[in-house]
């Protein structure tokens, strides 16, 4: 069983930081790409940001130049360094991944808050 548990979520104020953290356990052969998506009430859930075992990094244009996805294969972990935050930001941010344990399928988080003031 392969789980996926996000951390670093919270309430911060227009122009804030945070930093959202993900680590997948349990029986893992290997990660391919894992990504952030985000969720906000009343509307459907948008990619923000995802990387490749190898590095290689995809954001949304809503976020690019604020946020910094990265991941430490070491760790079985992904980032999310998010800057300059903003209102329309807030929504619950879902990381997920592509794991082979042996099978491969999509793993999902269970999510975390994070909300902007304004």
């Amino acid at each position: 069983q392969v789980q996926l548990v996000e951390s670093g979520g919270g309430l911060v104020q227009a122009g804030g930081s945070l930093r959202l953290s993900c680590a997948a356990s349990g029986r893992i052969f290997s990660i391919g790409a894992m990504g952030w998506h985000r969720q906000a009430p009343g509307s459907q859930r948008e990619l923000v940001a995802s990387i490749t075992s190898g590095g290689s990094t995809n954001s949304a244009d809503s976020v690019k130049g604020r946020f910094t996805i990265s991941r430490d294969n070491a760790k079985n972990t992904v980032y999310l360094q998010m800057n300059d935050l903003k209102p329309e930001d807030t929504a619950v941010y879902y990381c997920n991944a592509i794991v082979q344990s042996p099978r491969t399928s999509i793993y999902w988080g269970q999510g975390t808050q994070v909300t902007v003031s304004s």
